[in-house]
Formats: C-alpha cells, sequence, structure tokens
C-alpha cells in the first residue's frame, strides 16, 4: 500500500493539491498510479481540495483521528510548529501517510512543500 498524505492551509484550490501530490510521487520516481490512498488528519477533513483530489485520483480520502496520528508522530522527519501546535504532530502530510500505511510503515522521504500544500508519501511495511 502507497499513501499520500495531505497537509494544506485552509482554502486551498484542487490544483493545488494534485500539484502537491504530482510533485511528491514524481520525487521518489513513481507514478500516480502507483497511490492507493490518500490521508489526511481530522481538521482538515472538511477541506474540499482534498476531497476533490481523491475524486479527480479515483482514490480514497481517509480522515485519520488524533490517536492514530499521536502514535506515529515519532516516526516523521520533518517538524513544523504550526502543525505541532494545531494537529499535536510535527507533520500532518508525514503523520497521515504514516498512520494509513499501517503497522511497519515507512516514509520514502520528508513532506514536499508546494506552496500552501504539503505531501508526504509512506508505503506499508509488507513493500519491498
Amino acid at each position: 500500500m502507497m499513501v499520500a498524505g495531505i497537509g494544506s492551509r485552509k482554502g486551498v484550490s484542487v490544483e493545488d493539491v494534485l500539484a502537491a501530490i504530482e510533485t511528491a510521487v514524481e520525487a521518489h520516481g513513481l507514478a500516480m498510479t502507483a497511490l492507493s490512498a490518500l490521508a489526511t488528519t481530522e481538521f482538515k477533513k472538511d477541506e474540499e481540495a482534498i476531497s476533490a483530489a481523491g475524486r479527480v485520483l479515483n482514490l480514497p480520502v481517509i480522515v485519520v483521528d488524533d490517536a492514530a496520528l499521536q502514535a506515529v508522530s515519532s516516526d516523521t522527519l520533518s517538524h513544523s510548529e504550526l502543525s505541532q501546535e494545531l494537529a499535536g504532530t510535527p507533520s500532518v502530510s508525514e503523520a497521515s501517510a504514516l498512520a494509513v500505511a499501517g503497522k511497519g510503515a515507512r516514509l520514502l522521504g520528508p513532506r514536499t512543500v508546494l506552496g500552501p500544500v504539503t505531501c508526504a508519501i509512506a508505503i506499508s511495511g509488507d513493500a519491498p
């Protein structure tokens, strides 16, 4: 399973979200079709652009609760004071991706920041 975790400022466009996902995926030499799901945190669940990106990519958008974010926060590679303050995790995109990818998941690298959107790619622990 390969998951794109998404963090963003409020009111971003679907184009912003899609561009960040594409940039992150390409940075790791992957294709968009390799993704299994998008993930974000509970306080971003009403961000329409993230839901719209899921529809455009025909991928489920999985909302991660605070407990699941906390469980993987020590495995994030990036640190944002704002993310820590608002979500209780150093990186919403990284923690969301890790939580959805499951036990033993790992990040392919630190989050990609593209304007108002961050995207991190995690793969499940059973992936090669």
